[in-house]
């Protein structure tokens, strides 16, 4: 399957097998056969919602292969007319139809009698859409839908050159690995200048989406995008103030021991300062690790590893590849970045990412495989909104399987002190990325409630947020030109503000599920699958609740997770001193025998 009008699967029968989206007219006659049909009694409504669910499934897949075929490349001119006609044609048509059914299925008769879990959480996300409907936002979420897409187009097109050849942000981010520390500092201002280039396009691209984004919240009658935000992402379980004690306890929990792994990693390196390009070599000063040749490598390789922590889900990502539901290798025009993008009607997802034989690369694949095996699990749920699940929910998924992937790593990593190496760098990231999310969280809660403030305050905020949640032992002296930007390298804040914080709660939850797998792996793993397989029939806190772990925020919470995650560093730390010294022991006596 490769175009985005391609003739698609059927699952219930409303809709005929050749149906193509090619215009509103092809799919019209659907919306208005479910808002016209006679209701007189429950099987009917519960019918009507089946054959709805399969005319939304059907939209959902045919706009997923319109957004991957323009991910594969960003050039390909028909690739982009078929994405923008979509939005600009389609989708207004079908938000405004989208709002009659949904206002037919809430004042329904017989709605009382849909009492089944699944219903339940259906006709709450039902009721939350009507609630927050507003006729004047279509044409603005068409415009800010469109103009997302230019934040793509300008990273896509960004490369630098180094040793005469030019490449992609992401390859030349590589090199940051490598032990020479002349080249990574040349490298990293090299990627900064070049992203500088294009700041006045970012900033003012991010101006008017904050213009639009805060109409569209006041048009909908709130006070500010953030509510609206909160709202509109079906956040029931929490809300913005336990966001910000989120971020108050990473500042207090995870800083600390982020300065404790810089100072030693300065001692290690026999550094004076550290600087950000000193953050992503190997704390030995050992040259990047290399878990792979190429993408077809990565695969089998994940495949094998997947097979370990359960026989199914290494036997889902090989599925995937006979299907060619894969597109791993890093290509100029190819979308920065890495998704995951379910297929709701064939019943397959697809995986999208750049690997540049990376240790980086393969946490995203094993991310990603995580989120495709979490929608592949939830496959025969009836409704699609079953299987559209909570970001805080598929973000446990990918993350999960990223820590209990660590575990069978042996398959990447046949040297011993290179597979401690590998898990150290993983969990130390683990820790790293929470002060980053707290970062863009806080500003973006910031941003949204002052959306009238100039670039000089936003900028001078930004700095003193980050400023907040960063390691005290970096040295960034004369960087400040690339720090007061850096915000622009987060794709979320443009694409999909407030999509971030969904990520340190899953972070967490990972980890508590990883320290339970430590401890009673077979009960770990049954939990965690029992959990995927619930797709969005429940809350968040109950589907936290049946993979074993708690749904939580405070500091004395954090604090465990933390100590946990600190002390299985230093363990490993220990370990690949041991490994070095008998590697340097042994090597001692084969000279002395030679």
């Amino acid at each position: 399957m490769t175009k985005a009008d391609v003739a698609l699967a059927r699952t219930n029968g409303f809709l005929p097998s050749d149906l193509r989206l090619e215009q509103w007219e092809d799919i019209r006659p659907y919306f208005q056969e479910l808002d016209e049909r006679e209701i007189a009694e429950e099987e009917d409504l519960r019918q009507w919602i089946l054959d709805k669910s399969e005319l939304d499934a059907f939209l959902s897949e045919s706009f997923s292969w319109r957004y991957i075929l323009l991910s594969l490349n960003s050039g390909d001119q028909q690739a982009v007319e078929n994405y923008h006609h979509a939005v600009q044609n389609i989708f207004p048509h079908m938000a405004s139809f989208e709002q009659k059914l949904n206002q037919r299925l809430v004042h329904s008769a017989f709605l009382d009698r849909m009492r089944s879990s699944q219903y339940t959480t259906y006709l709450r996300l039902v009721k939350n859409a009507v609630q927050l409907f507003c006729e004047d936002n279509v044409p603005i979420q068409t415009e800010i839908q469109l103009q997302t897409k230019e934040y793509g187009r300008i990273f896509s097109q960004m490369t630098i050159g180094v040793d005469g050849k030019q490449m992609t942000l992401q390859k030349a981010s590589v090199l940051l690995e490598e032990p020479d520390r002349a080249r990574r500092q040349q490298v990293y201002t090299k990627i900064n200048e070049r992203i500088l280039e294009d700041t006045q396009a970012l900033e003012s691209l991010f101006d008017e989406l904050v213009q639009r984004r805060d109409q569209m919240a006041r048009n909908a009658g709130f006070e500010n995008f953030r509510d609206y935000s909160f709202r509109l992402l079906n956040r029931f379980d929490y809300l913005p103030e336990d966001c910000l004690q989120l971020h108050q306890s990473i500042a207090c929990e995870i800083i600390p021991i982020l300065d404790e792994l810089n100072l030693a990693r300065r001692e290690q390196l026999d550094l004076d300062q550290l600087r950000p390009w000193d953050l992503n070599i190997d704390a030995c000063g050992e040259g990047p690790l290399h878990p792979f040749t190429d993408a077809e490598d990565l695969l089998s390789k994940g495949i094998e590893c997947l097979s370990k922590i359960h026989p199914d889900f290494g036997r889902i990502i090989s599925l995937m590849r006979e299907r060619r539901m894969l597109d791993l290798e890093s290509r100029p025009g190819k979308k920065p970045g890495g998704y995951n993008m379910p297929l709701q009607l064939t019943k397959l997802p697809f995986i999208f990412m750049n690997a540049t034989r990376t240790l980086y690369d393969l946490r995203t694949l094993m991310h990603e495989s995580g989120h495709a095996i979490h929608f592949y699990l939830t496959r025969n749920l009836e409704l699609i909104s079953s299987r559209r699940f909570p970001s805080e929910v598929s973000e446990l998924a990918a993350m999960t399987m990223e820590l209990l992937a660590m575990d069978h790593w042996q398959v990447f990593f046949p040297n011993e002190a290179n597979l401690i190496r590998a898990r150290i760098n993983q969990l130390e990231n683990v820790l790293k990325v929470l002060p980053w999310i707290a970062t863009i969280d806080q500003f973006q809660h910031w941003v949204y409630a002052h959306p009238q403030h100039t670039r000089e305050e936003r900028k001078a905020e930004w700095l003193t947020i980050l400023k907040a949640f960063s390691s005290k032992v970096v040295d960034y002296s004369d960087l400040e030109r690339y720090m007061e930007f850096l915000w622009h390298k987060q794709l979320h804040i443009f694409e999909v503000p407030f999509y971030y914080i969904e990520y340190g709660i899953a972070q967490l939850g990972a980890i508590a599920i990883w320290k339970r797998y430590r401890e009673t792996p077979a009960q770990a793993i049954k939990d965690y699958v029992r959990a995927l397989k619930l797709g969005h029939t429940r809350s968040i806190g109950a589907i936290y609740q049946a993979a074993g772990i708690e749904f939580r925020f405070d500091q004395e919470y954090i604090a465990e997770l933390a100590r946990f995650v600190r002390e299985e560093i230093r363990s490993l730390i220990d370990q690949l001193n041991a490994v070095n010294r008998n590697n340097a022991s042994s090597s001692v006596r084969g000279n002395t025998a030679a």
